[in-house]
């Protein structure tokens, strides 16, 4: 099978920004994933693609083992790639030290690139996708407004050009434009000229969060679906338990039943993910999202928080009605809180 991960256009000789995130970068079809990493003639860039197969199909332990030796590479794209992996895959481990100091490390490449009066202009790009991605995916202050720049945009590769597509939408996200945030998912999904499944499932996904923010929630499913349809031949589930407390209940109401033991995998990969998330996340931003609930609890909890009744959790969901207040209660004894109002300080955005 071909190999789409490194190739620039036709004719013309391969850049050194191919190298980022090389998996983000190809193209394969579902199923192919191993096969797709195996292909890539490049030793280090293979090692590099490896460690993302290994985060993304969510084994952080074996990720940040990978990624280690390229922290200090002298080739940027590698480092960069080594840096944003091994932050989430320590992060997922709860190793906040080792993810705060590749955090640090990314910052440090950013200014140094931005600083140098011979930096390319995707050298620049490349650090700027970089920092802007480990901001937005913990939901921090972005600086300078790093990475929404279209110009820049344009000068990363193909399948990392769709994953900005998604830090963009997510980022719109955060802001409660929900609807700009579609309309990026849609585009991007639409320019495609192949399948880039990494960049697919996470632009999948940020569409299931934005029709939740509408409460669509039929549409919402339907979204859920065509991610898991591409993330399960290779079984790419981390991304799923990366936004688990986005989703909604979604995942409840659509994995749940069908695939209990990818369900159940995903569940411990959000516990374990998003403790080591809100460690760095919270303090950051003095903002105290909620870490004594249960991933049940906590997408009911979400939901309350937006409006949404226990008759319209209950079918959403597909419990009952005093399932749903039992949680409730739980929730509200848990966070201390007597109304329904108070939760949203409590939730994700």
């Amino acid at each position: 099978m071909e190999n789409n991960a490194t190739q620039p256009p036709v004719g013309q000789p391969r850049p050194a920004h191919y190298s980022l995130m090389p998996l983000i970068n190809s193209a394969f079809l579902p199923g192919h994933c191993l096969e797709t990493v195996q292909a890539i003639a490049d030793i280090k860039e293979r090692d590099v693609a490896m460690g993302e197969y290994y985060y993304f199909s969510g084994q952080p332990e074996k990720a940040a083992k990978e990624m280690e030796p390229y922290l200090a590479s002298e080739e940027l794209a590698l480092r960069l790639s080594a840096c944003l992996v091994y932050a989430y895959a320590n992060l997922a481990t709860g190793n906040i030290r080792l993810a705060r100091h590749a955090m640090t490390e990314m910052e440090r490449s950013y200014t140094e690139v931005m600083r140098a009066p011979d930096a390319s202009p995707e050298e620049k790009a490349m650090v700027t996708f970089v920092s802007a991605t480990a901001a937005v995916l913990l939901h921090l202050p972005l600086k300078d407004g790093r990475a929404f720049d279209t110009a820049n945009l344009a000068l990363l590769p193909p399948g990392l050009r769709f994953f900005a597509c998604y830090v963009q939408a997510h980022y719109a996200y955060l802001q409660g434009d929900y609807s700009r945030s579609i309309g990026n998912v849609e585009m991007a999904l639409a320019l495609q000229p192949q399948v880039y499944p990494i960049p697919t499932i996470y632009l999948r996904l940020i569409a299931v969060m934005n029709y939740m923010g509408l409460k669509k929630s039929e549409q919402a499913k339907e979204q859920l679906q065509l991610a898991w349809e591409i993330a399960r031949p290779d079984g790419l589930i981390e991304p799923f338990g990366e936004h688990h407390g986005l989703l909604g209940g979604v995942l409840e109401a659509t994995l749940k039943k069908d695939y209990p033991e990818a369900f159940k995998q995903i569940i411990n990969i959000t516990y374990s993910f998003s403790e080591g998330w809100r460690k760095v996340h919270n303090p950051d931003t003095g903002h105290d999202v909620a870490d004594n609930l249960t991933t049940t609890e906590f997408a009911i909890a979400m939901l309350a928080a937006r409006g949404w009744t226990y008759q319209e959790i209950s079918a959403h969901i597909g419990c009952s009605v005093n399932t749903v207040k039992a949680h409730m209660k739980s929730v509200m004894s848990k966070l201390g809180v007597e109304q329904k109002n108070d939760l949203k300080k409590y939730m994700l955005k």
